[in-house]
């Protein structure tokens, strides 16, 4: 780097490319700036105070980064070399150790027997660790140069970027395959301020060059200073680099194109939309309105998927018989734009059209048999085994929560059918949804053809439930089926991975059965998924492994809706059976923490637990009330039996508040009982009474949650 470069001034990198994949785009964008800018800021020529600016365009990756330094400042260093016993020996004389490491840091002019050194800048010193004596040699490292610093930097940042696939590519050498990155990359810029800073990649010599727009610009133009790097590519390359920023432009061009009517315009489609043009220019087709008579998903999917369209809606959701595009070409006459893909949509919606005719043709119910020649696993048999099992578990689920048997039945039995048509052959997101189509051109009863679509529900994170009893039941058998199915295989998550999906599933039985408050026990649920499965060879039953993978999502999920650690935990630690009610228990749990009494009572609780569990199981079966000599273990006993029947008649209402609310009475009574009386005494039998007396305190006072997990 020349020496006229400022101290500080805005730094560019830029890697200009062959096109980069779009759905990935926005991820390596922000990537490359944020590893960049945290490499250099490790190597001291960028500070706290710089703003990092990301720049992706479907050609290059390029990060700003303001008030970077030509050269790092000096920074102190410390290094902890040994023990002081093993630098010195007895007589106090550095030992071969402390001179071996001194030269090897090129410091041998400090290996003297002086415990404190100074030599310039350099100080070798021992200093207590607060265990032993270690010498400890503090020096001024000198600040690296950018050009330095970038290649370090960057090399790190090219190597952790997260690159979904790597393309080989011949490099500069001109080898076959010698090159290898996300696409070929054809030039490197890198400035600071005015300067070009000397580093490579990818074969590349920096410059101050970068490509402008494809087909709108010159393909080289030059970058006056760093901070010209955007205002210049737009102005004289046409391309906005700024990946928000191009994004919100083409938001506005929608929404002043769409003229007041609904945007369908999914966030993903949207950022796979800026990840495709670098000058975005919105236009509008149409296209013939007797393709409205097709089921609105498959058009809309028809148009994001296979053209990157932005279908358009009436105000009451109605599908519109016009569409967006966004181009990434500018010219005073769009007509050849529009008629071109309003052409290619036709032909796409004249498909879809002709699945939809054709799938009609041949009833649902008629192609059921054809599911049991697909496998669904190898070790569960075919989807038709599949089908067999969720009708199972939704004529026995059915009935428990008020729907009808036969109809559950019914439904199970055509919830897999769309499978084998070719609308969801073509748009697997359909699945279900043209089920719901199918069945209710076939006659089935609306409530059997909603279920179809709704057995997925929900499919994500604050999805839909689904709505009637028999929706209900065979979206439980759906979920519970690949639980307990998969489970009985060991394919279960682990980590991160989780192919099936079933942590999804098992929110997805958790909410339905709180949201619509099913009083299915849990254990009878798990039971079940895996009676379905007593034909399957080489299943196993693990029904209380997928409860303890229900329970620890419901820890989750509970934590999300706001409630603490030890609130859930006092909660869940009891194994509640019935998931409809812990809502209503952890609302009582909040509303006991804000009574006067409740710490002395947690920290009781968790008194008593902890002596009953150190007991090592001595206390009696049962309370001999004529062995309570002590007033203050009558006056428990009597306080107890009398709390006991109304808290249990408040359990029974499911009115929990009130429940723990009555036992809040109770404290006076307990303080008593630990202040008069010693439990673990010599005699055998009155320890063992006193024990069962706090075992009968101990199941009231837990009868809602365990409330020792609220003790701090």
């Amino acid at each position: 780097m020349s020496d006229a470069a400022p101290a500080t001034a805005t730094l560019v990198v830029e890697l200009v490319t062959e096109e980069l994949p779009p759905k990935a785009l926005n991820t390596l964008g922000t990537a490359f700036a944020e590893t960049l800018a945290s490499q250099l800021r490790h190597r001291g020529v960028v500070g706290d105070d710089s703003a990092v600016t990301p720049f992706a365009t479907p050609r290059r990756l390029a990060v700003a980064i303001t008030r970077a330094r030509s050269v790092a400042p000096d920074a102190e260093a410390v290094d902890k070399l040994m023990p002081a016993k093993v630098a010195f020996d007895a007589d106090g004389q550095p030992t071969n150790a402390l001179m071996k490491k001194l030269a090897a840091l090129g410091r041998s002019h400090l290996a003297t027997a002086d415990r404190d050194v100074w030599d310039g800048p350099d100080h070798r010193y021992t200093q207590s660790d607060g265990k032993a004596d270690y010498v400890y040699l503090r020096t001024l490292a000198k600040g690296q140069a950018l050009d330095r610093a970038l290649q370090e930097a960057l090399d790190v940042t090219l190597e952790r970027l997260p690159i979904p696939k790597v393309m080989r590519y011949p490099g500069r050498s001109g080898y076959y395959n010698d090159a290898a990155f996300v696409r070929p990359a054809h030039r490197l810029l890198a400035l600071h301020g005015t300067t070009v800073v000397a580093v490579t990649a990818l074969g590349l010599d920096a410059a101050a060059i970068t490509s402008g727009h494809r087909f709108l610009s010159r393909d080289d133009i030059a970058i006056a200073s760093a901070d010209a790097y955007a205002p210049t590519l737009e102005a004289e390359g046409k391309v906005l680099p700024n990946f928000a920023q191009r994004r919100d432009a083409i938001e506005r061009g929608l929404r002043a194109a769409a003229a007041g009517d609904s945007i369908i315009m999914p966030a993903a489609l949207l950022d796979e939309v800026t990840a495709l043009v670098e000058w975005p220019i919105v236009h509008t087709g149409t296209f013939d309105q007797a393709f409205l008579a097709v089921p609105q998903e498959c058009l809309i999917l028809t148009m994001q998927q296979n053209q990157k369209y932005f279908a358009l809606a009436d105000a009451r959701g109605a599908l519109l018989p016009r569409f967006l595009m966004v181009s990434n070409i500018e010219t005073s006459d769009a007509s050849a734009i529009i008629a071109g893909n309003e052409r290619v949509l036709r032909a796409r919606l004249a498909d879809a059209r002709f699945f939809y005719d054709q799938d009609r043709r041949e009833p649902l119910a008629a192609r059921v048999a054809r599911l049991s020649g697909i496998v669904y696993h190898n070790k569960l048999g075919t989807l038709g085994d599949r089908v067999e099992r969720l009708r199972f578990l939704a004529r026995n689920i059915g009935p428990r929560i008020g729907a009808d048997h036969d109809a559950c039945d019914r439904a199970a039995m055509l919830a897999k059918a769309d499978l084998v048509t070719d609308m969801v052959g073509e748009f697997p997101e359909l699945q279900g949804t043209m089920g719901r189509y199918y069945a209710r051109h076939d006659g089935e009863a609306g409530a059997v053809a909603d279920a179809i679509a709704q057995h997925y529900w929900p499919r994500h994170a604050g999805d839909t439930l689904p709505e009637a009893a028999i929706a209900q039941a065979v979206a439980l058998a759906d979920k519970l089926e690949a639980l307990a199915g998969l489970f009985g295989i060991r394919a279960i998550p682990t980590g991160d991975k989780d192919p099936f999906g079933l942590r999804r599933a098992a929110i997805g039985v958790l909410r339905i059965l709180i949201e619509k408050r099913l009083p299915l026990p849990l254990p009878w649920l798990t039971g079940l998924a895996f009676q379905a499965f007593n034909r399957v060879a080489g299943h196993a039953a693990v029904p209380d492994e997928v409860a303890d993978f229900l329970y620890e999502r419901l820890r989750g999920h509970l934590r999300d809706q706001g409630y603490s650690a030890n609130q859930v935990e006092a909660v869940l630690v009891q194994r509640p059976q019935r998931i409809d009610v812990v809502p209503d228990q952890l609302a009582a749990v909040k509303s006991f923490e804000a009574l006067p009494e409740a710490d002395a009572l947690s920290a009781a609780n968790k008194r008593i637990v902890n002596i009953l569990k150190k007991s090592g199981g001595e206390a009696a079966a049962a309370v001999d009330v004529a062995r309570l000599t002590d007033g203050a273990e009558r006056d428990l006993w009597h306080s107890f039996e009398a709390l006991a029947p109304e808290v249990d008649r408040h359990c029974a209402s499911g009115d929990y508040t009130s429940a723990l609310r009555t036992l809040a009475s109770a404290k006076p009574v307990v303080d008593r009982f630990f202040d008069d009386v010693m439990v673990m005494v010599d005699d055998d039998a009155v320890r063992a009474n006193r024990l069962a007396l706090l075992s009968r305190v101990a199941s009231t006072m837990n009868r809602v949650a365990d409330i020792s997990k609220l003790a701090a």
